[in-house]
């Protein structure tokens, strides 16, 4: 840049002679402020920086400062020297007067860096997309092996509330609500079924059985439900479910769960000769069983018991039906089953 001596004329016209001395430098610009540690209280990142795939701010331009009405410094013609150098992009990236502006080469390979870095992030998306994104149903496989590992880490009030509520399940609509009185121990499947439904269930084998017993409002009456966890895979638990289906397994009086009959509650009495009515619901999207199985509190004998589909049906006249026995069969495994869904769904998402 020329000094103001070089830029005076003489009166002739003729430009002086250069001073031997040398010639003053122009005022040098305030230097930037020396950038902030990152550890400093306010440290701001480099917004040149990519985040995530973020687009990095946009670098400081005379036109756009023009543009808003910002007065713009004429650039002198060599840049000054500043007294300490500023950080590579420093505070605020590479906009604002006195911060160094980036060559070419290196914005171009930070643009391709940048459209690179986005590229693969929207291939990551697209794959996460196609495959279990999130938010998305978790697969069969995936199910079935969480279900197998959560009987034993989903809470006791989670999986057998304390209390459940049943909207509707009574007879003729009433409302209904059932009482937790006792929570078996886990064990193994020996001794929770009929002989015969025993071995109907073999096939998809069994690797624990959970159980609980509810009284209803008037602890006139108590139901067993029990879950069991199979060892079986879909294509187990699919055929299970036809077969019971098919033939009707579910309906029979010599394919009936056992009661869980706690000492010292309402259902001390509650044997096999006081099952009055039951339900059986074989899962296909999980490795479990769901069932209950209900009877008088009173300990009286049921000699006509029926299934809860049946003793539900209008016109039903029988002692379950009649007694609503068959609508608590059917409201608490109705009500246990939507619960342990809740259950494993919460479980997976801690879990993945």
């Amino acid at each position: 840049m020329s000094t103001d001596a070089e830029q005076a004329h003489s009166p002739h016209g003729t430009p002086p002679p250069r001073p031997a001395h040398p010639p003053r430098t122009a005022p040098e610009r305030p230097s930037a402020p020396p950038s902030r540690s990152a550890n400093a209280p306010g440290f701001t990142p480099d917004p040149e920086t990519p985040v995530l795939g973020v687009r990095a701010k946009a670098p400081f331009s005379r036109g756009t400062a023009e543009a808003s009405g910002t007065r713009v410094p004429p650039q002198p013609s060599t840049p000054p020297r500043p007294s300490v150098p500023p950080r590579p992009g420093g505070l605020f990236g590479n906009g604002g007067p006195g911060a160094r502006r980036r060559p070419p080469s290196r914005t171009a390979a930070a643009a391709a860096s940048l459209v690179l870095g986005l590229g693969l992030l929207g291939g990551a998306a697209a794959g996460s997309w196609l495959g279990d994104a999130p938010g998305a149903q978790p697969s069969t496989a995936d199910t079935y092996a969480h279900a197998r590992s959560a009987w034993h880490s989903i809470p006791v009030d989670d999986l057998f509330p304390r209390s459940l509520r049943g909207k509707g399940e009574g007879p003729g609509g009433a409302d209904r609500v059932w009482t937790r009185i006792a929570v078996a121990p886990d064990s193994s499947c020996g001794g929770g079924f009929d002989p015969l439904l025993a071995k109907a269930l073999a096939p998809v084998g069994c690797k624990r059985l959970v159980r609980a017993t509810y009284t209803d409002a008037t602890s006139t009456s108590v139901t067993t439900v029990g879950v069991l966890i199979t060892t079986s895979g879909p294509t187990g638990m699919r055929a299970l479910q036809q077969r019971f289906v098919t033939e009707k397994l579910d309906e029979r009086t010599d394919l009936m769960p056992r009661t869980y009959a706690a000492k010292g509650t309402a259902a001390a009495g509650f044997g096999d000769d006081q099952r009055a009515s039951w339900r059986i619901r074989i899962l296909t999207d999980a490795p479990a069983v769901i069932y209950t199985v209900t009877g008088f509190a009173d300990g009286r004998e049921v000699t006509d018991p029926q299934s809860a589909g049946e003793a539900t049906q209008r016109g039903a006249t029988s002692a379950p039906a009649q007694s609503g026995l068959g609508n608590d069969a059917r409201g608490i495994a109705d009500a246990i089953e939507s619960g342990f869904r809740r259950a494993l769904a919460t479980f997976t998402e801690t879990t993945s």
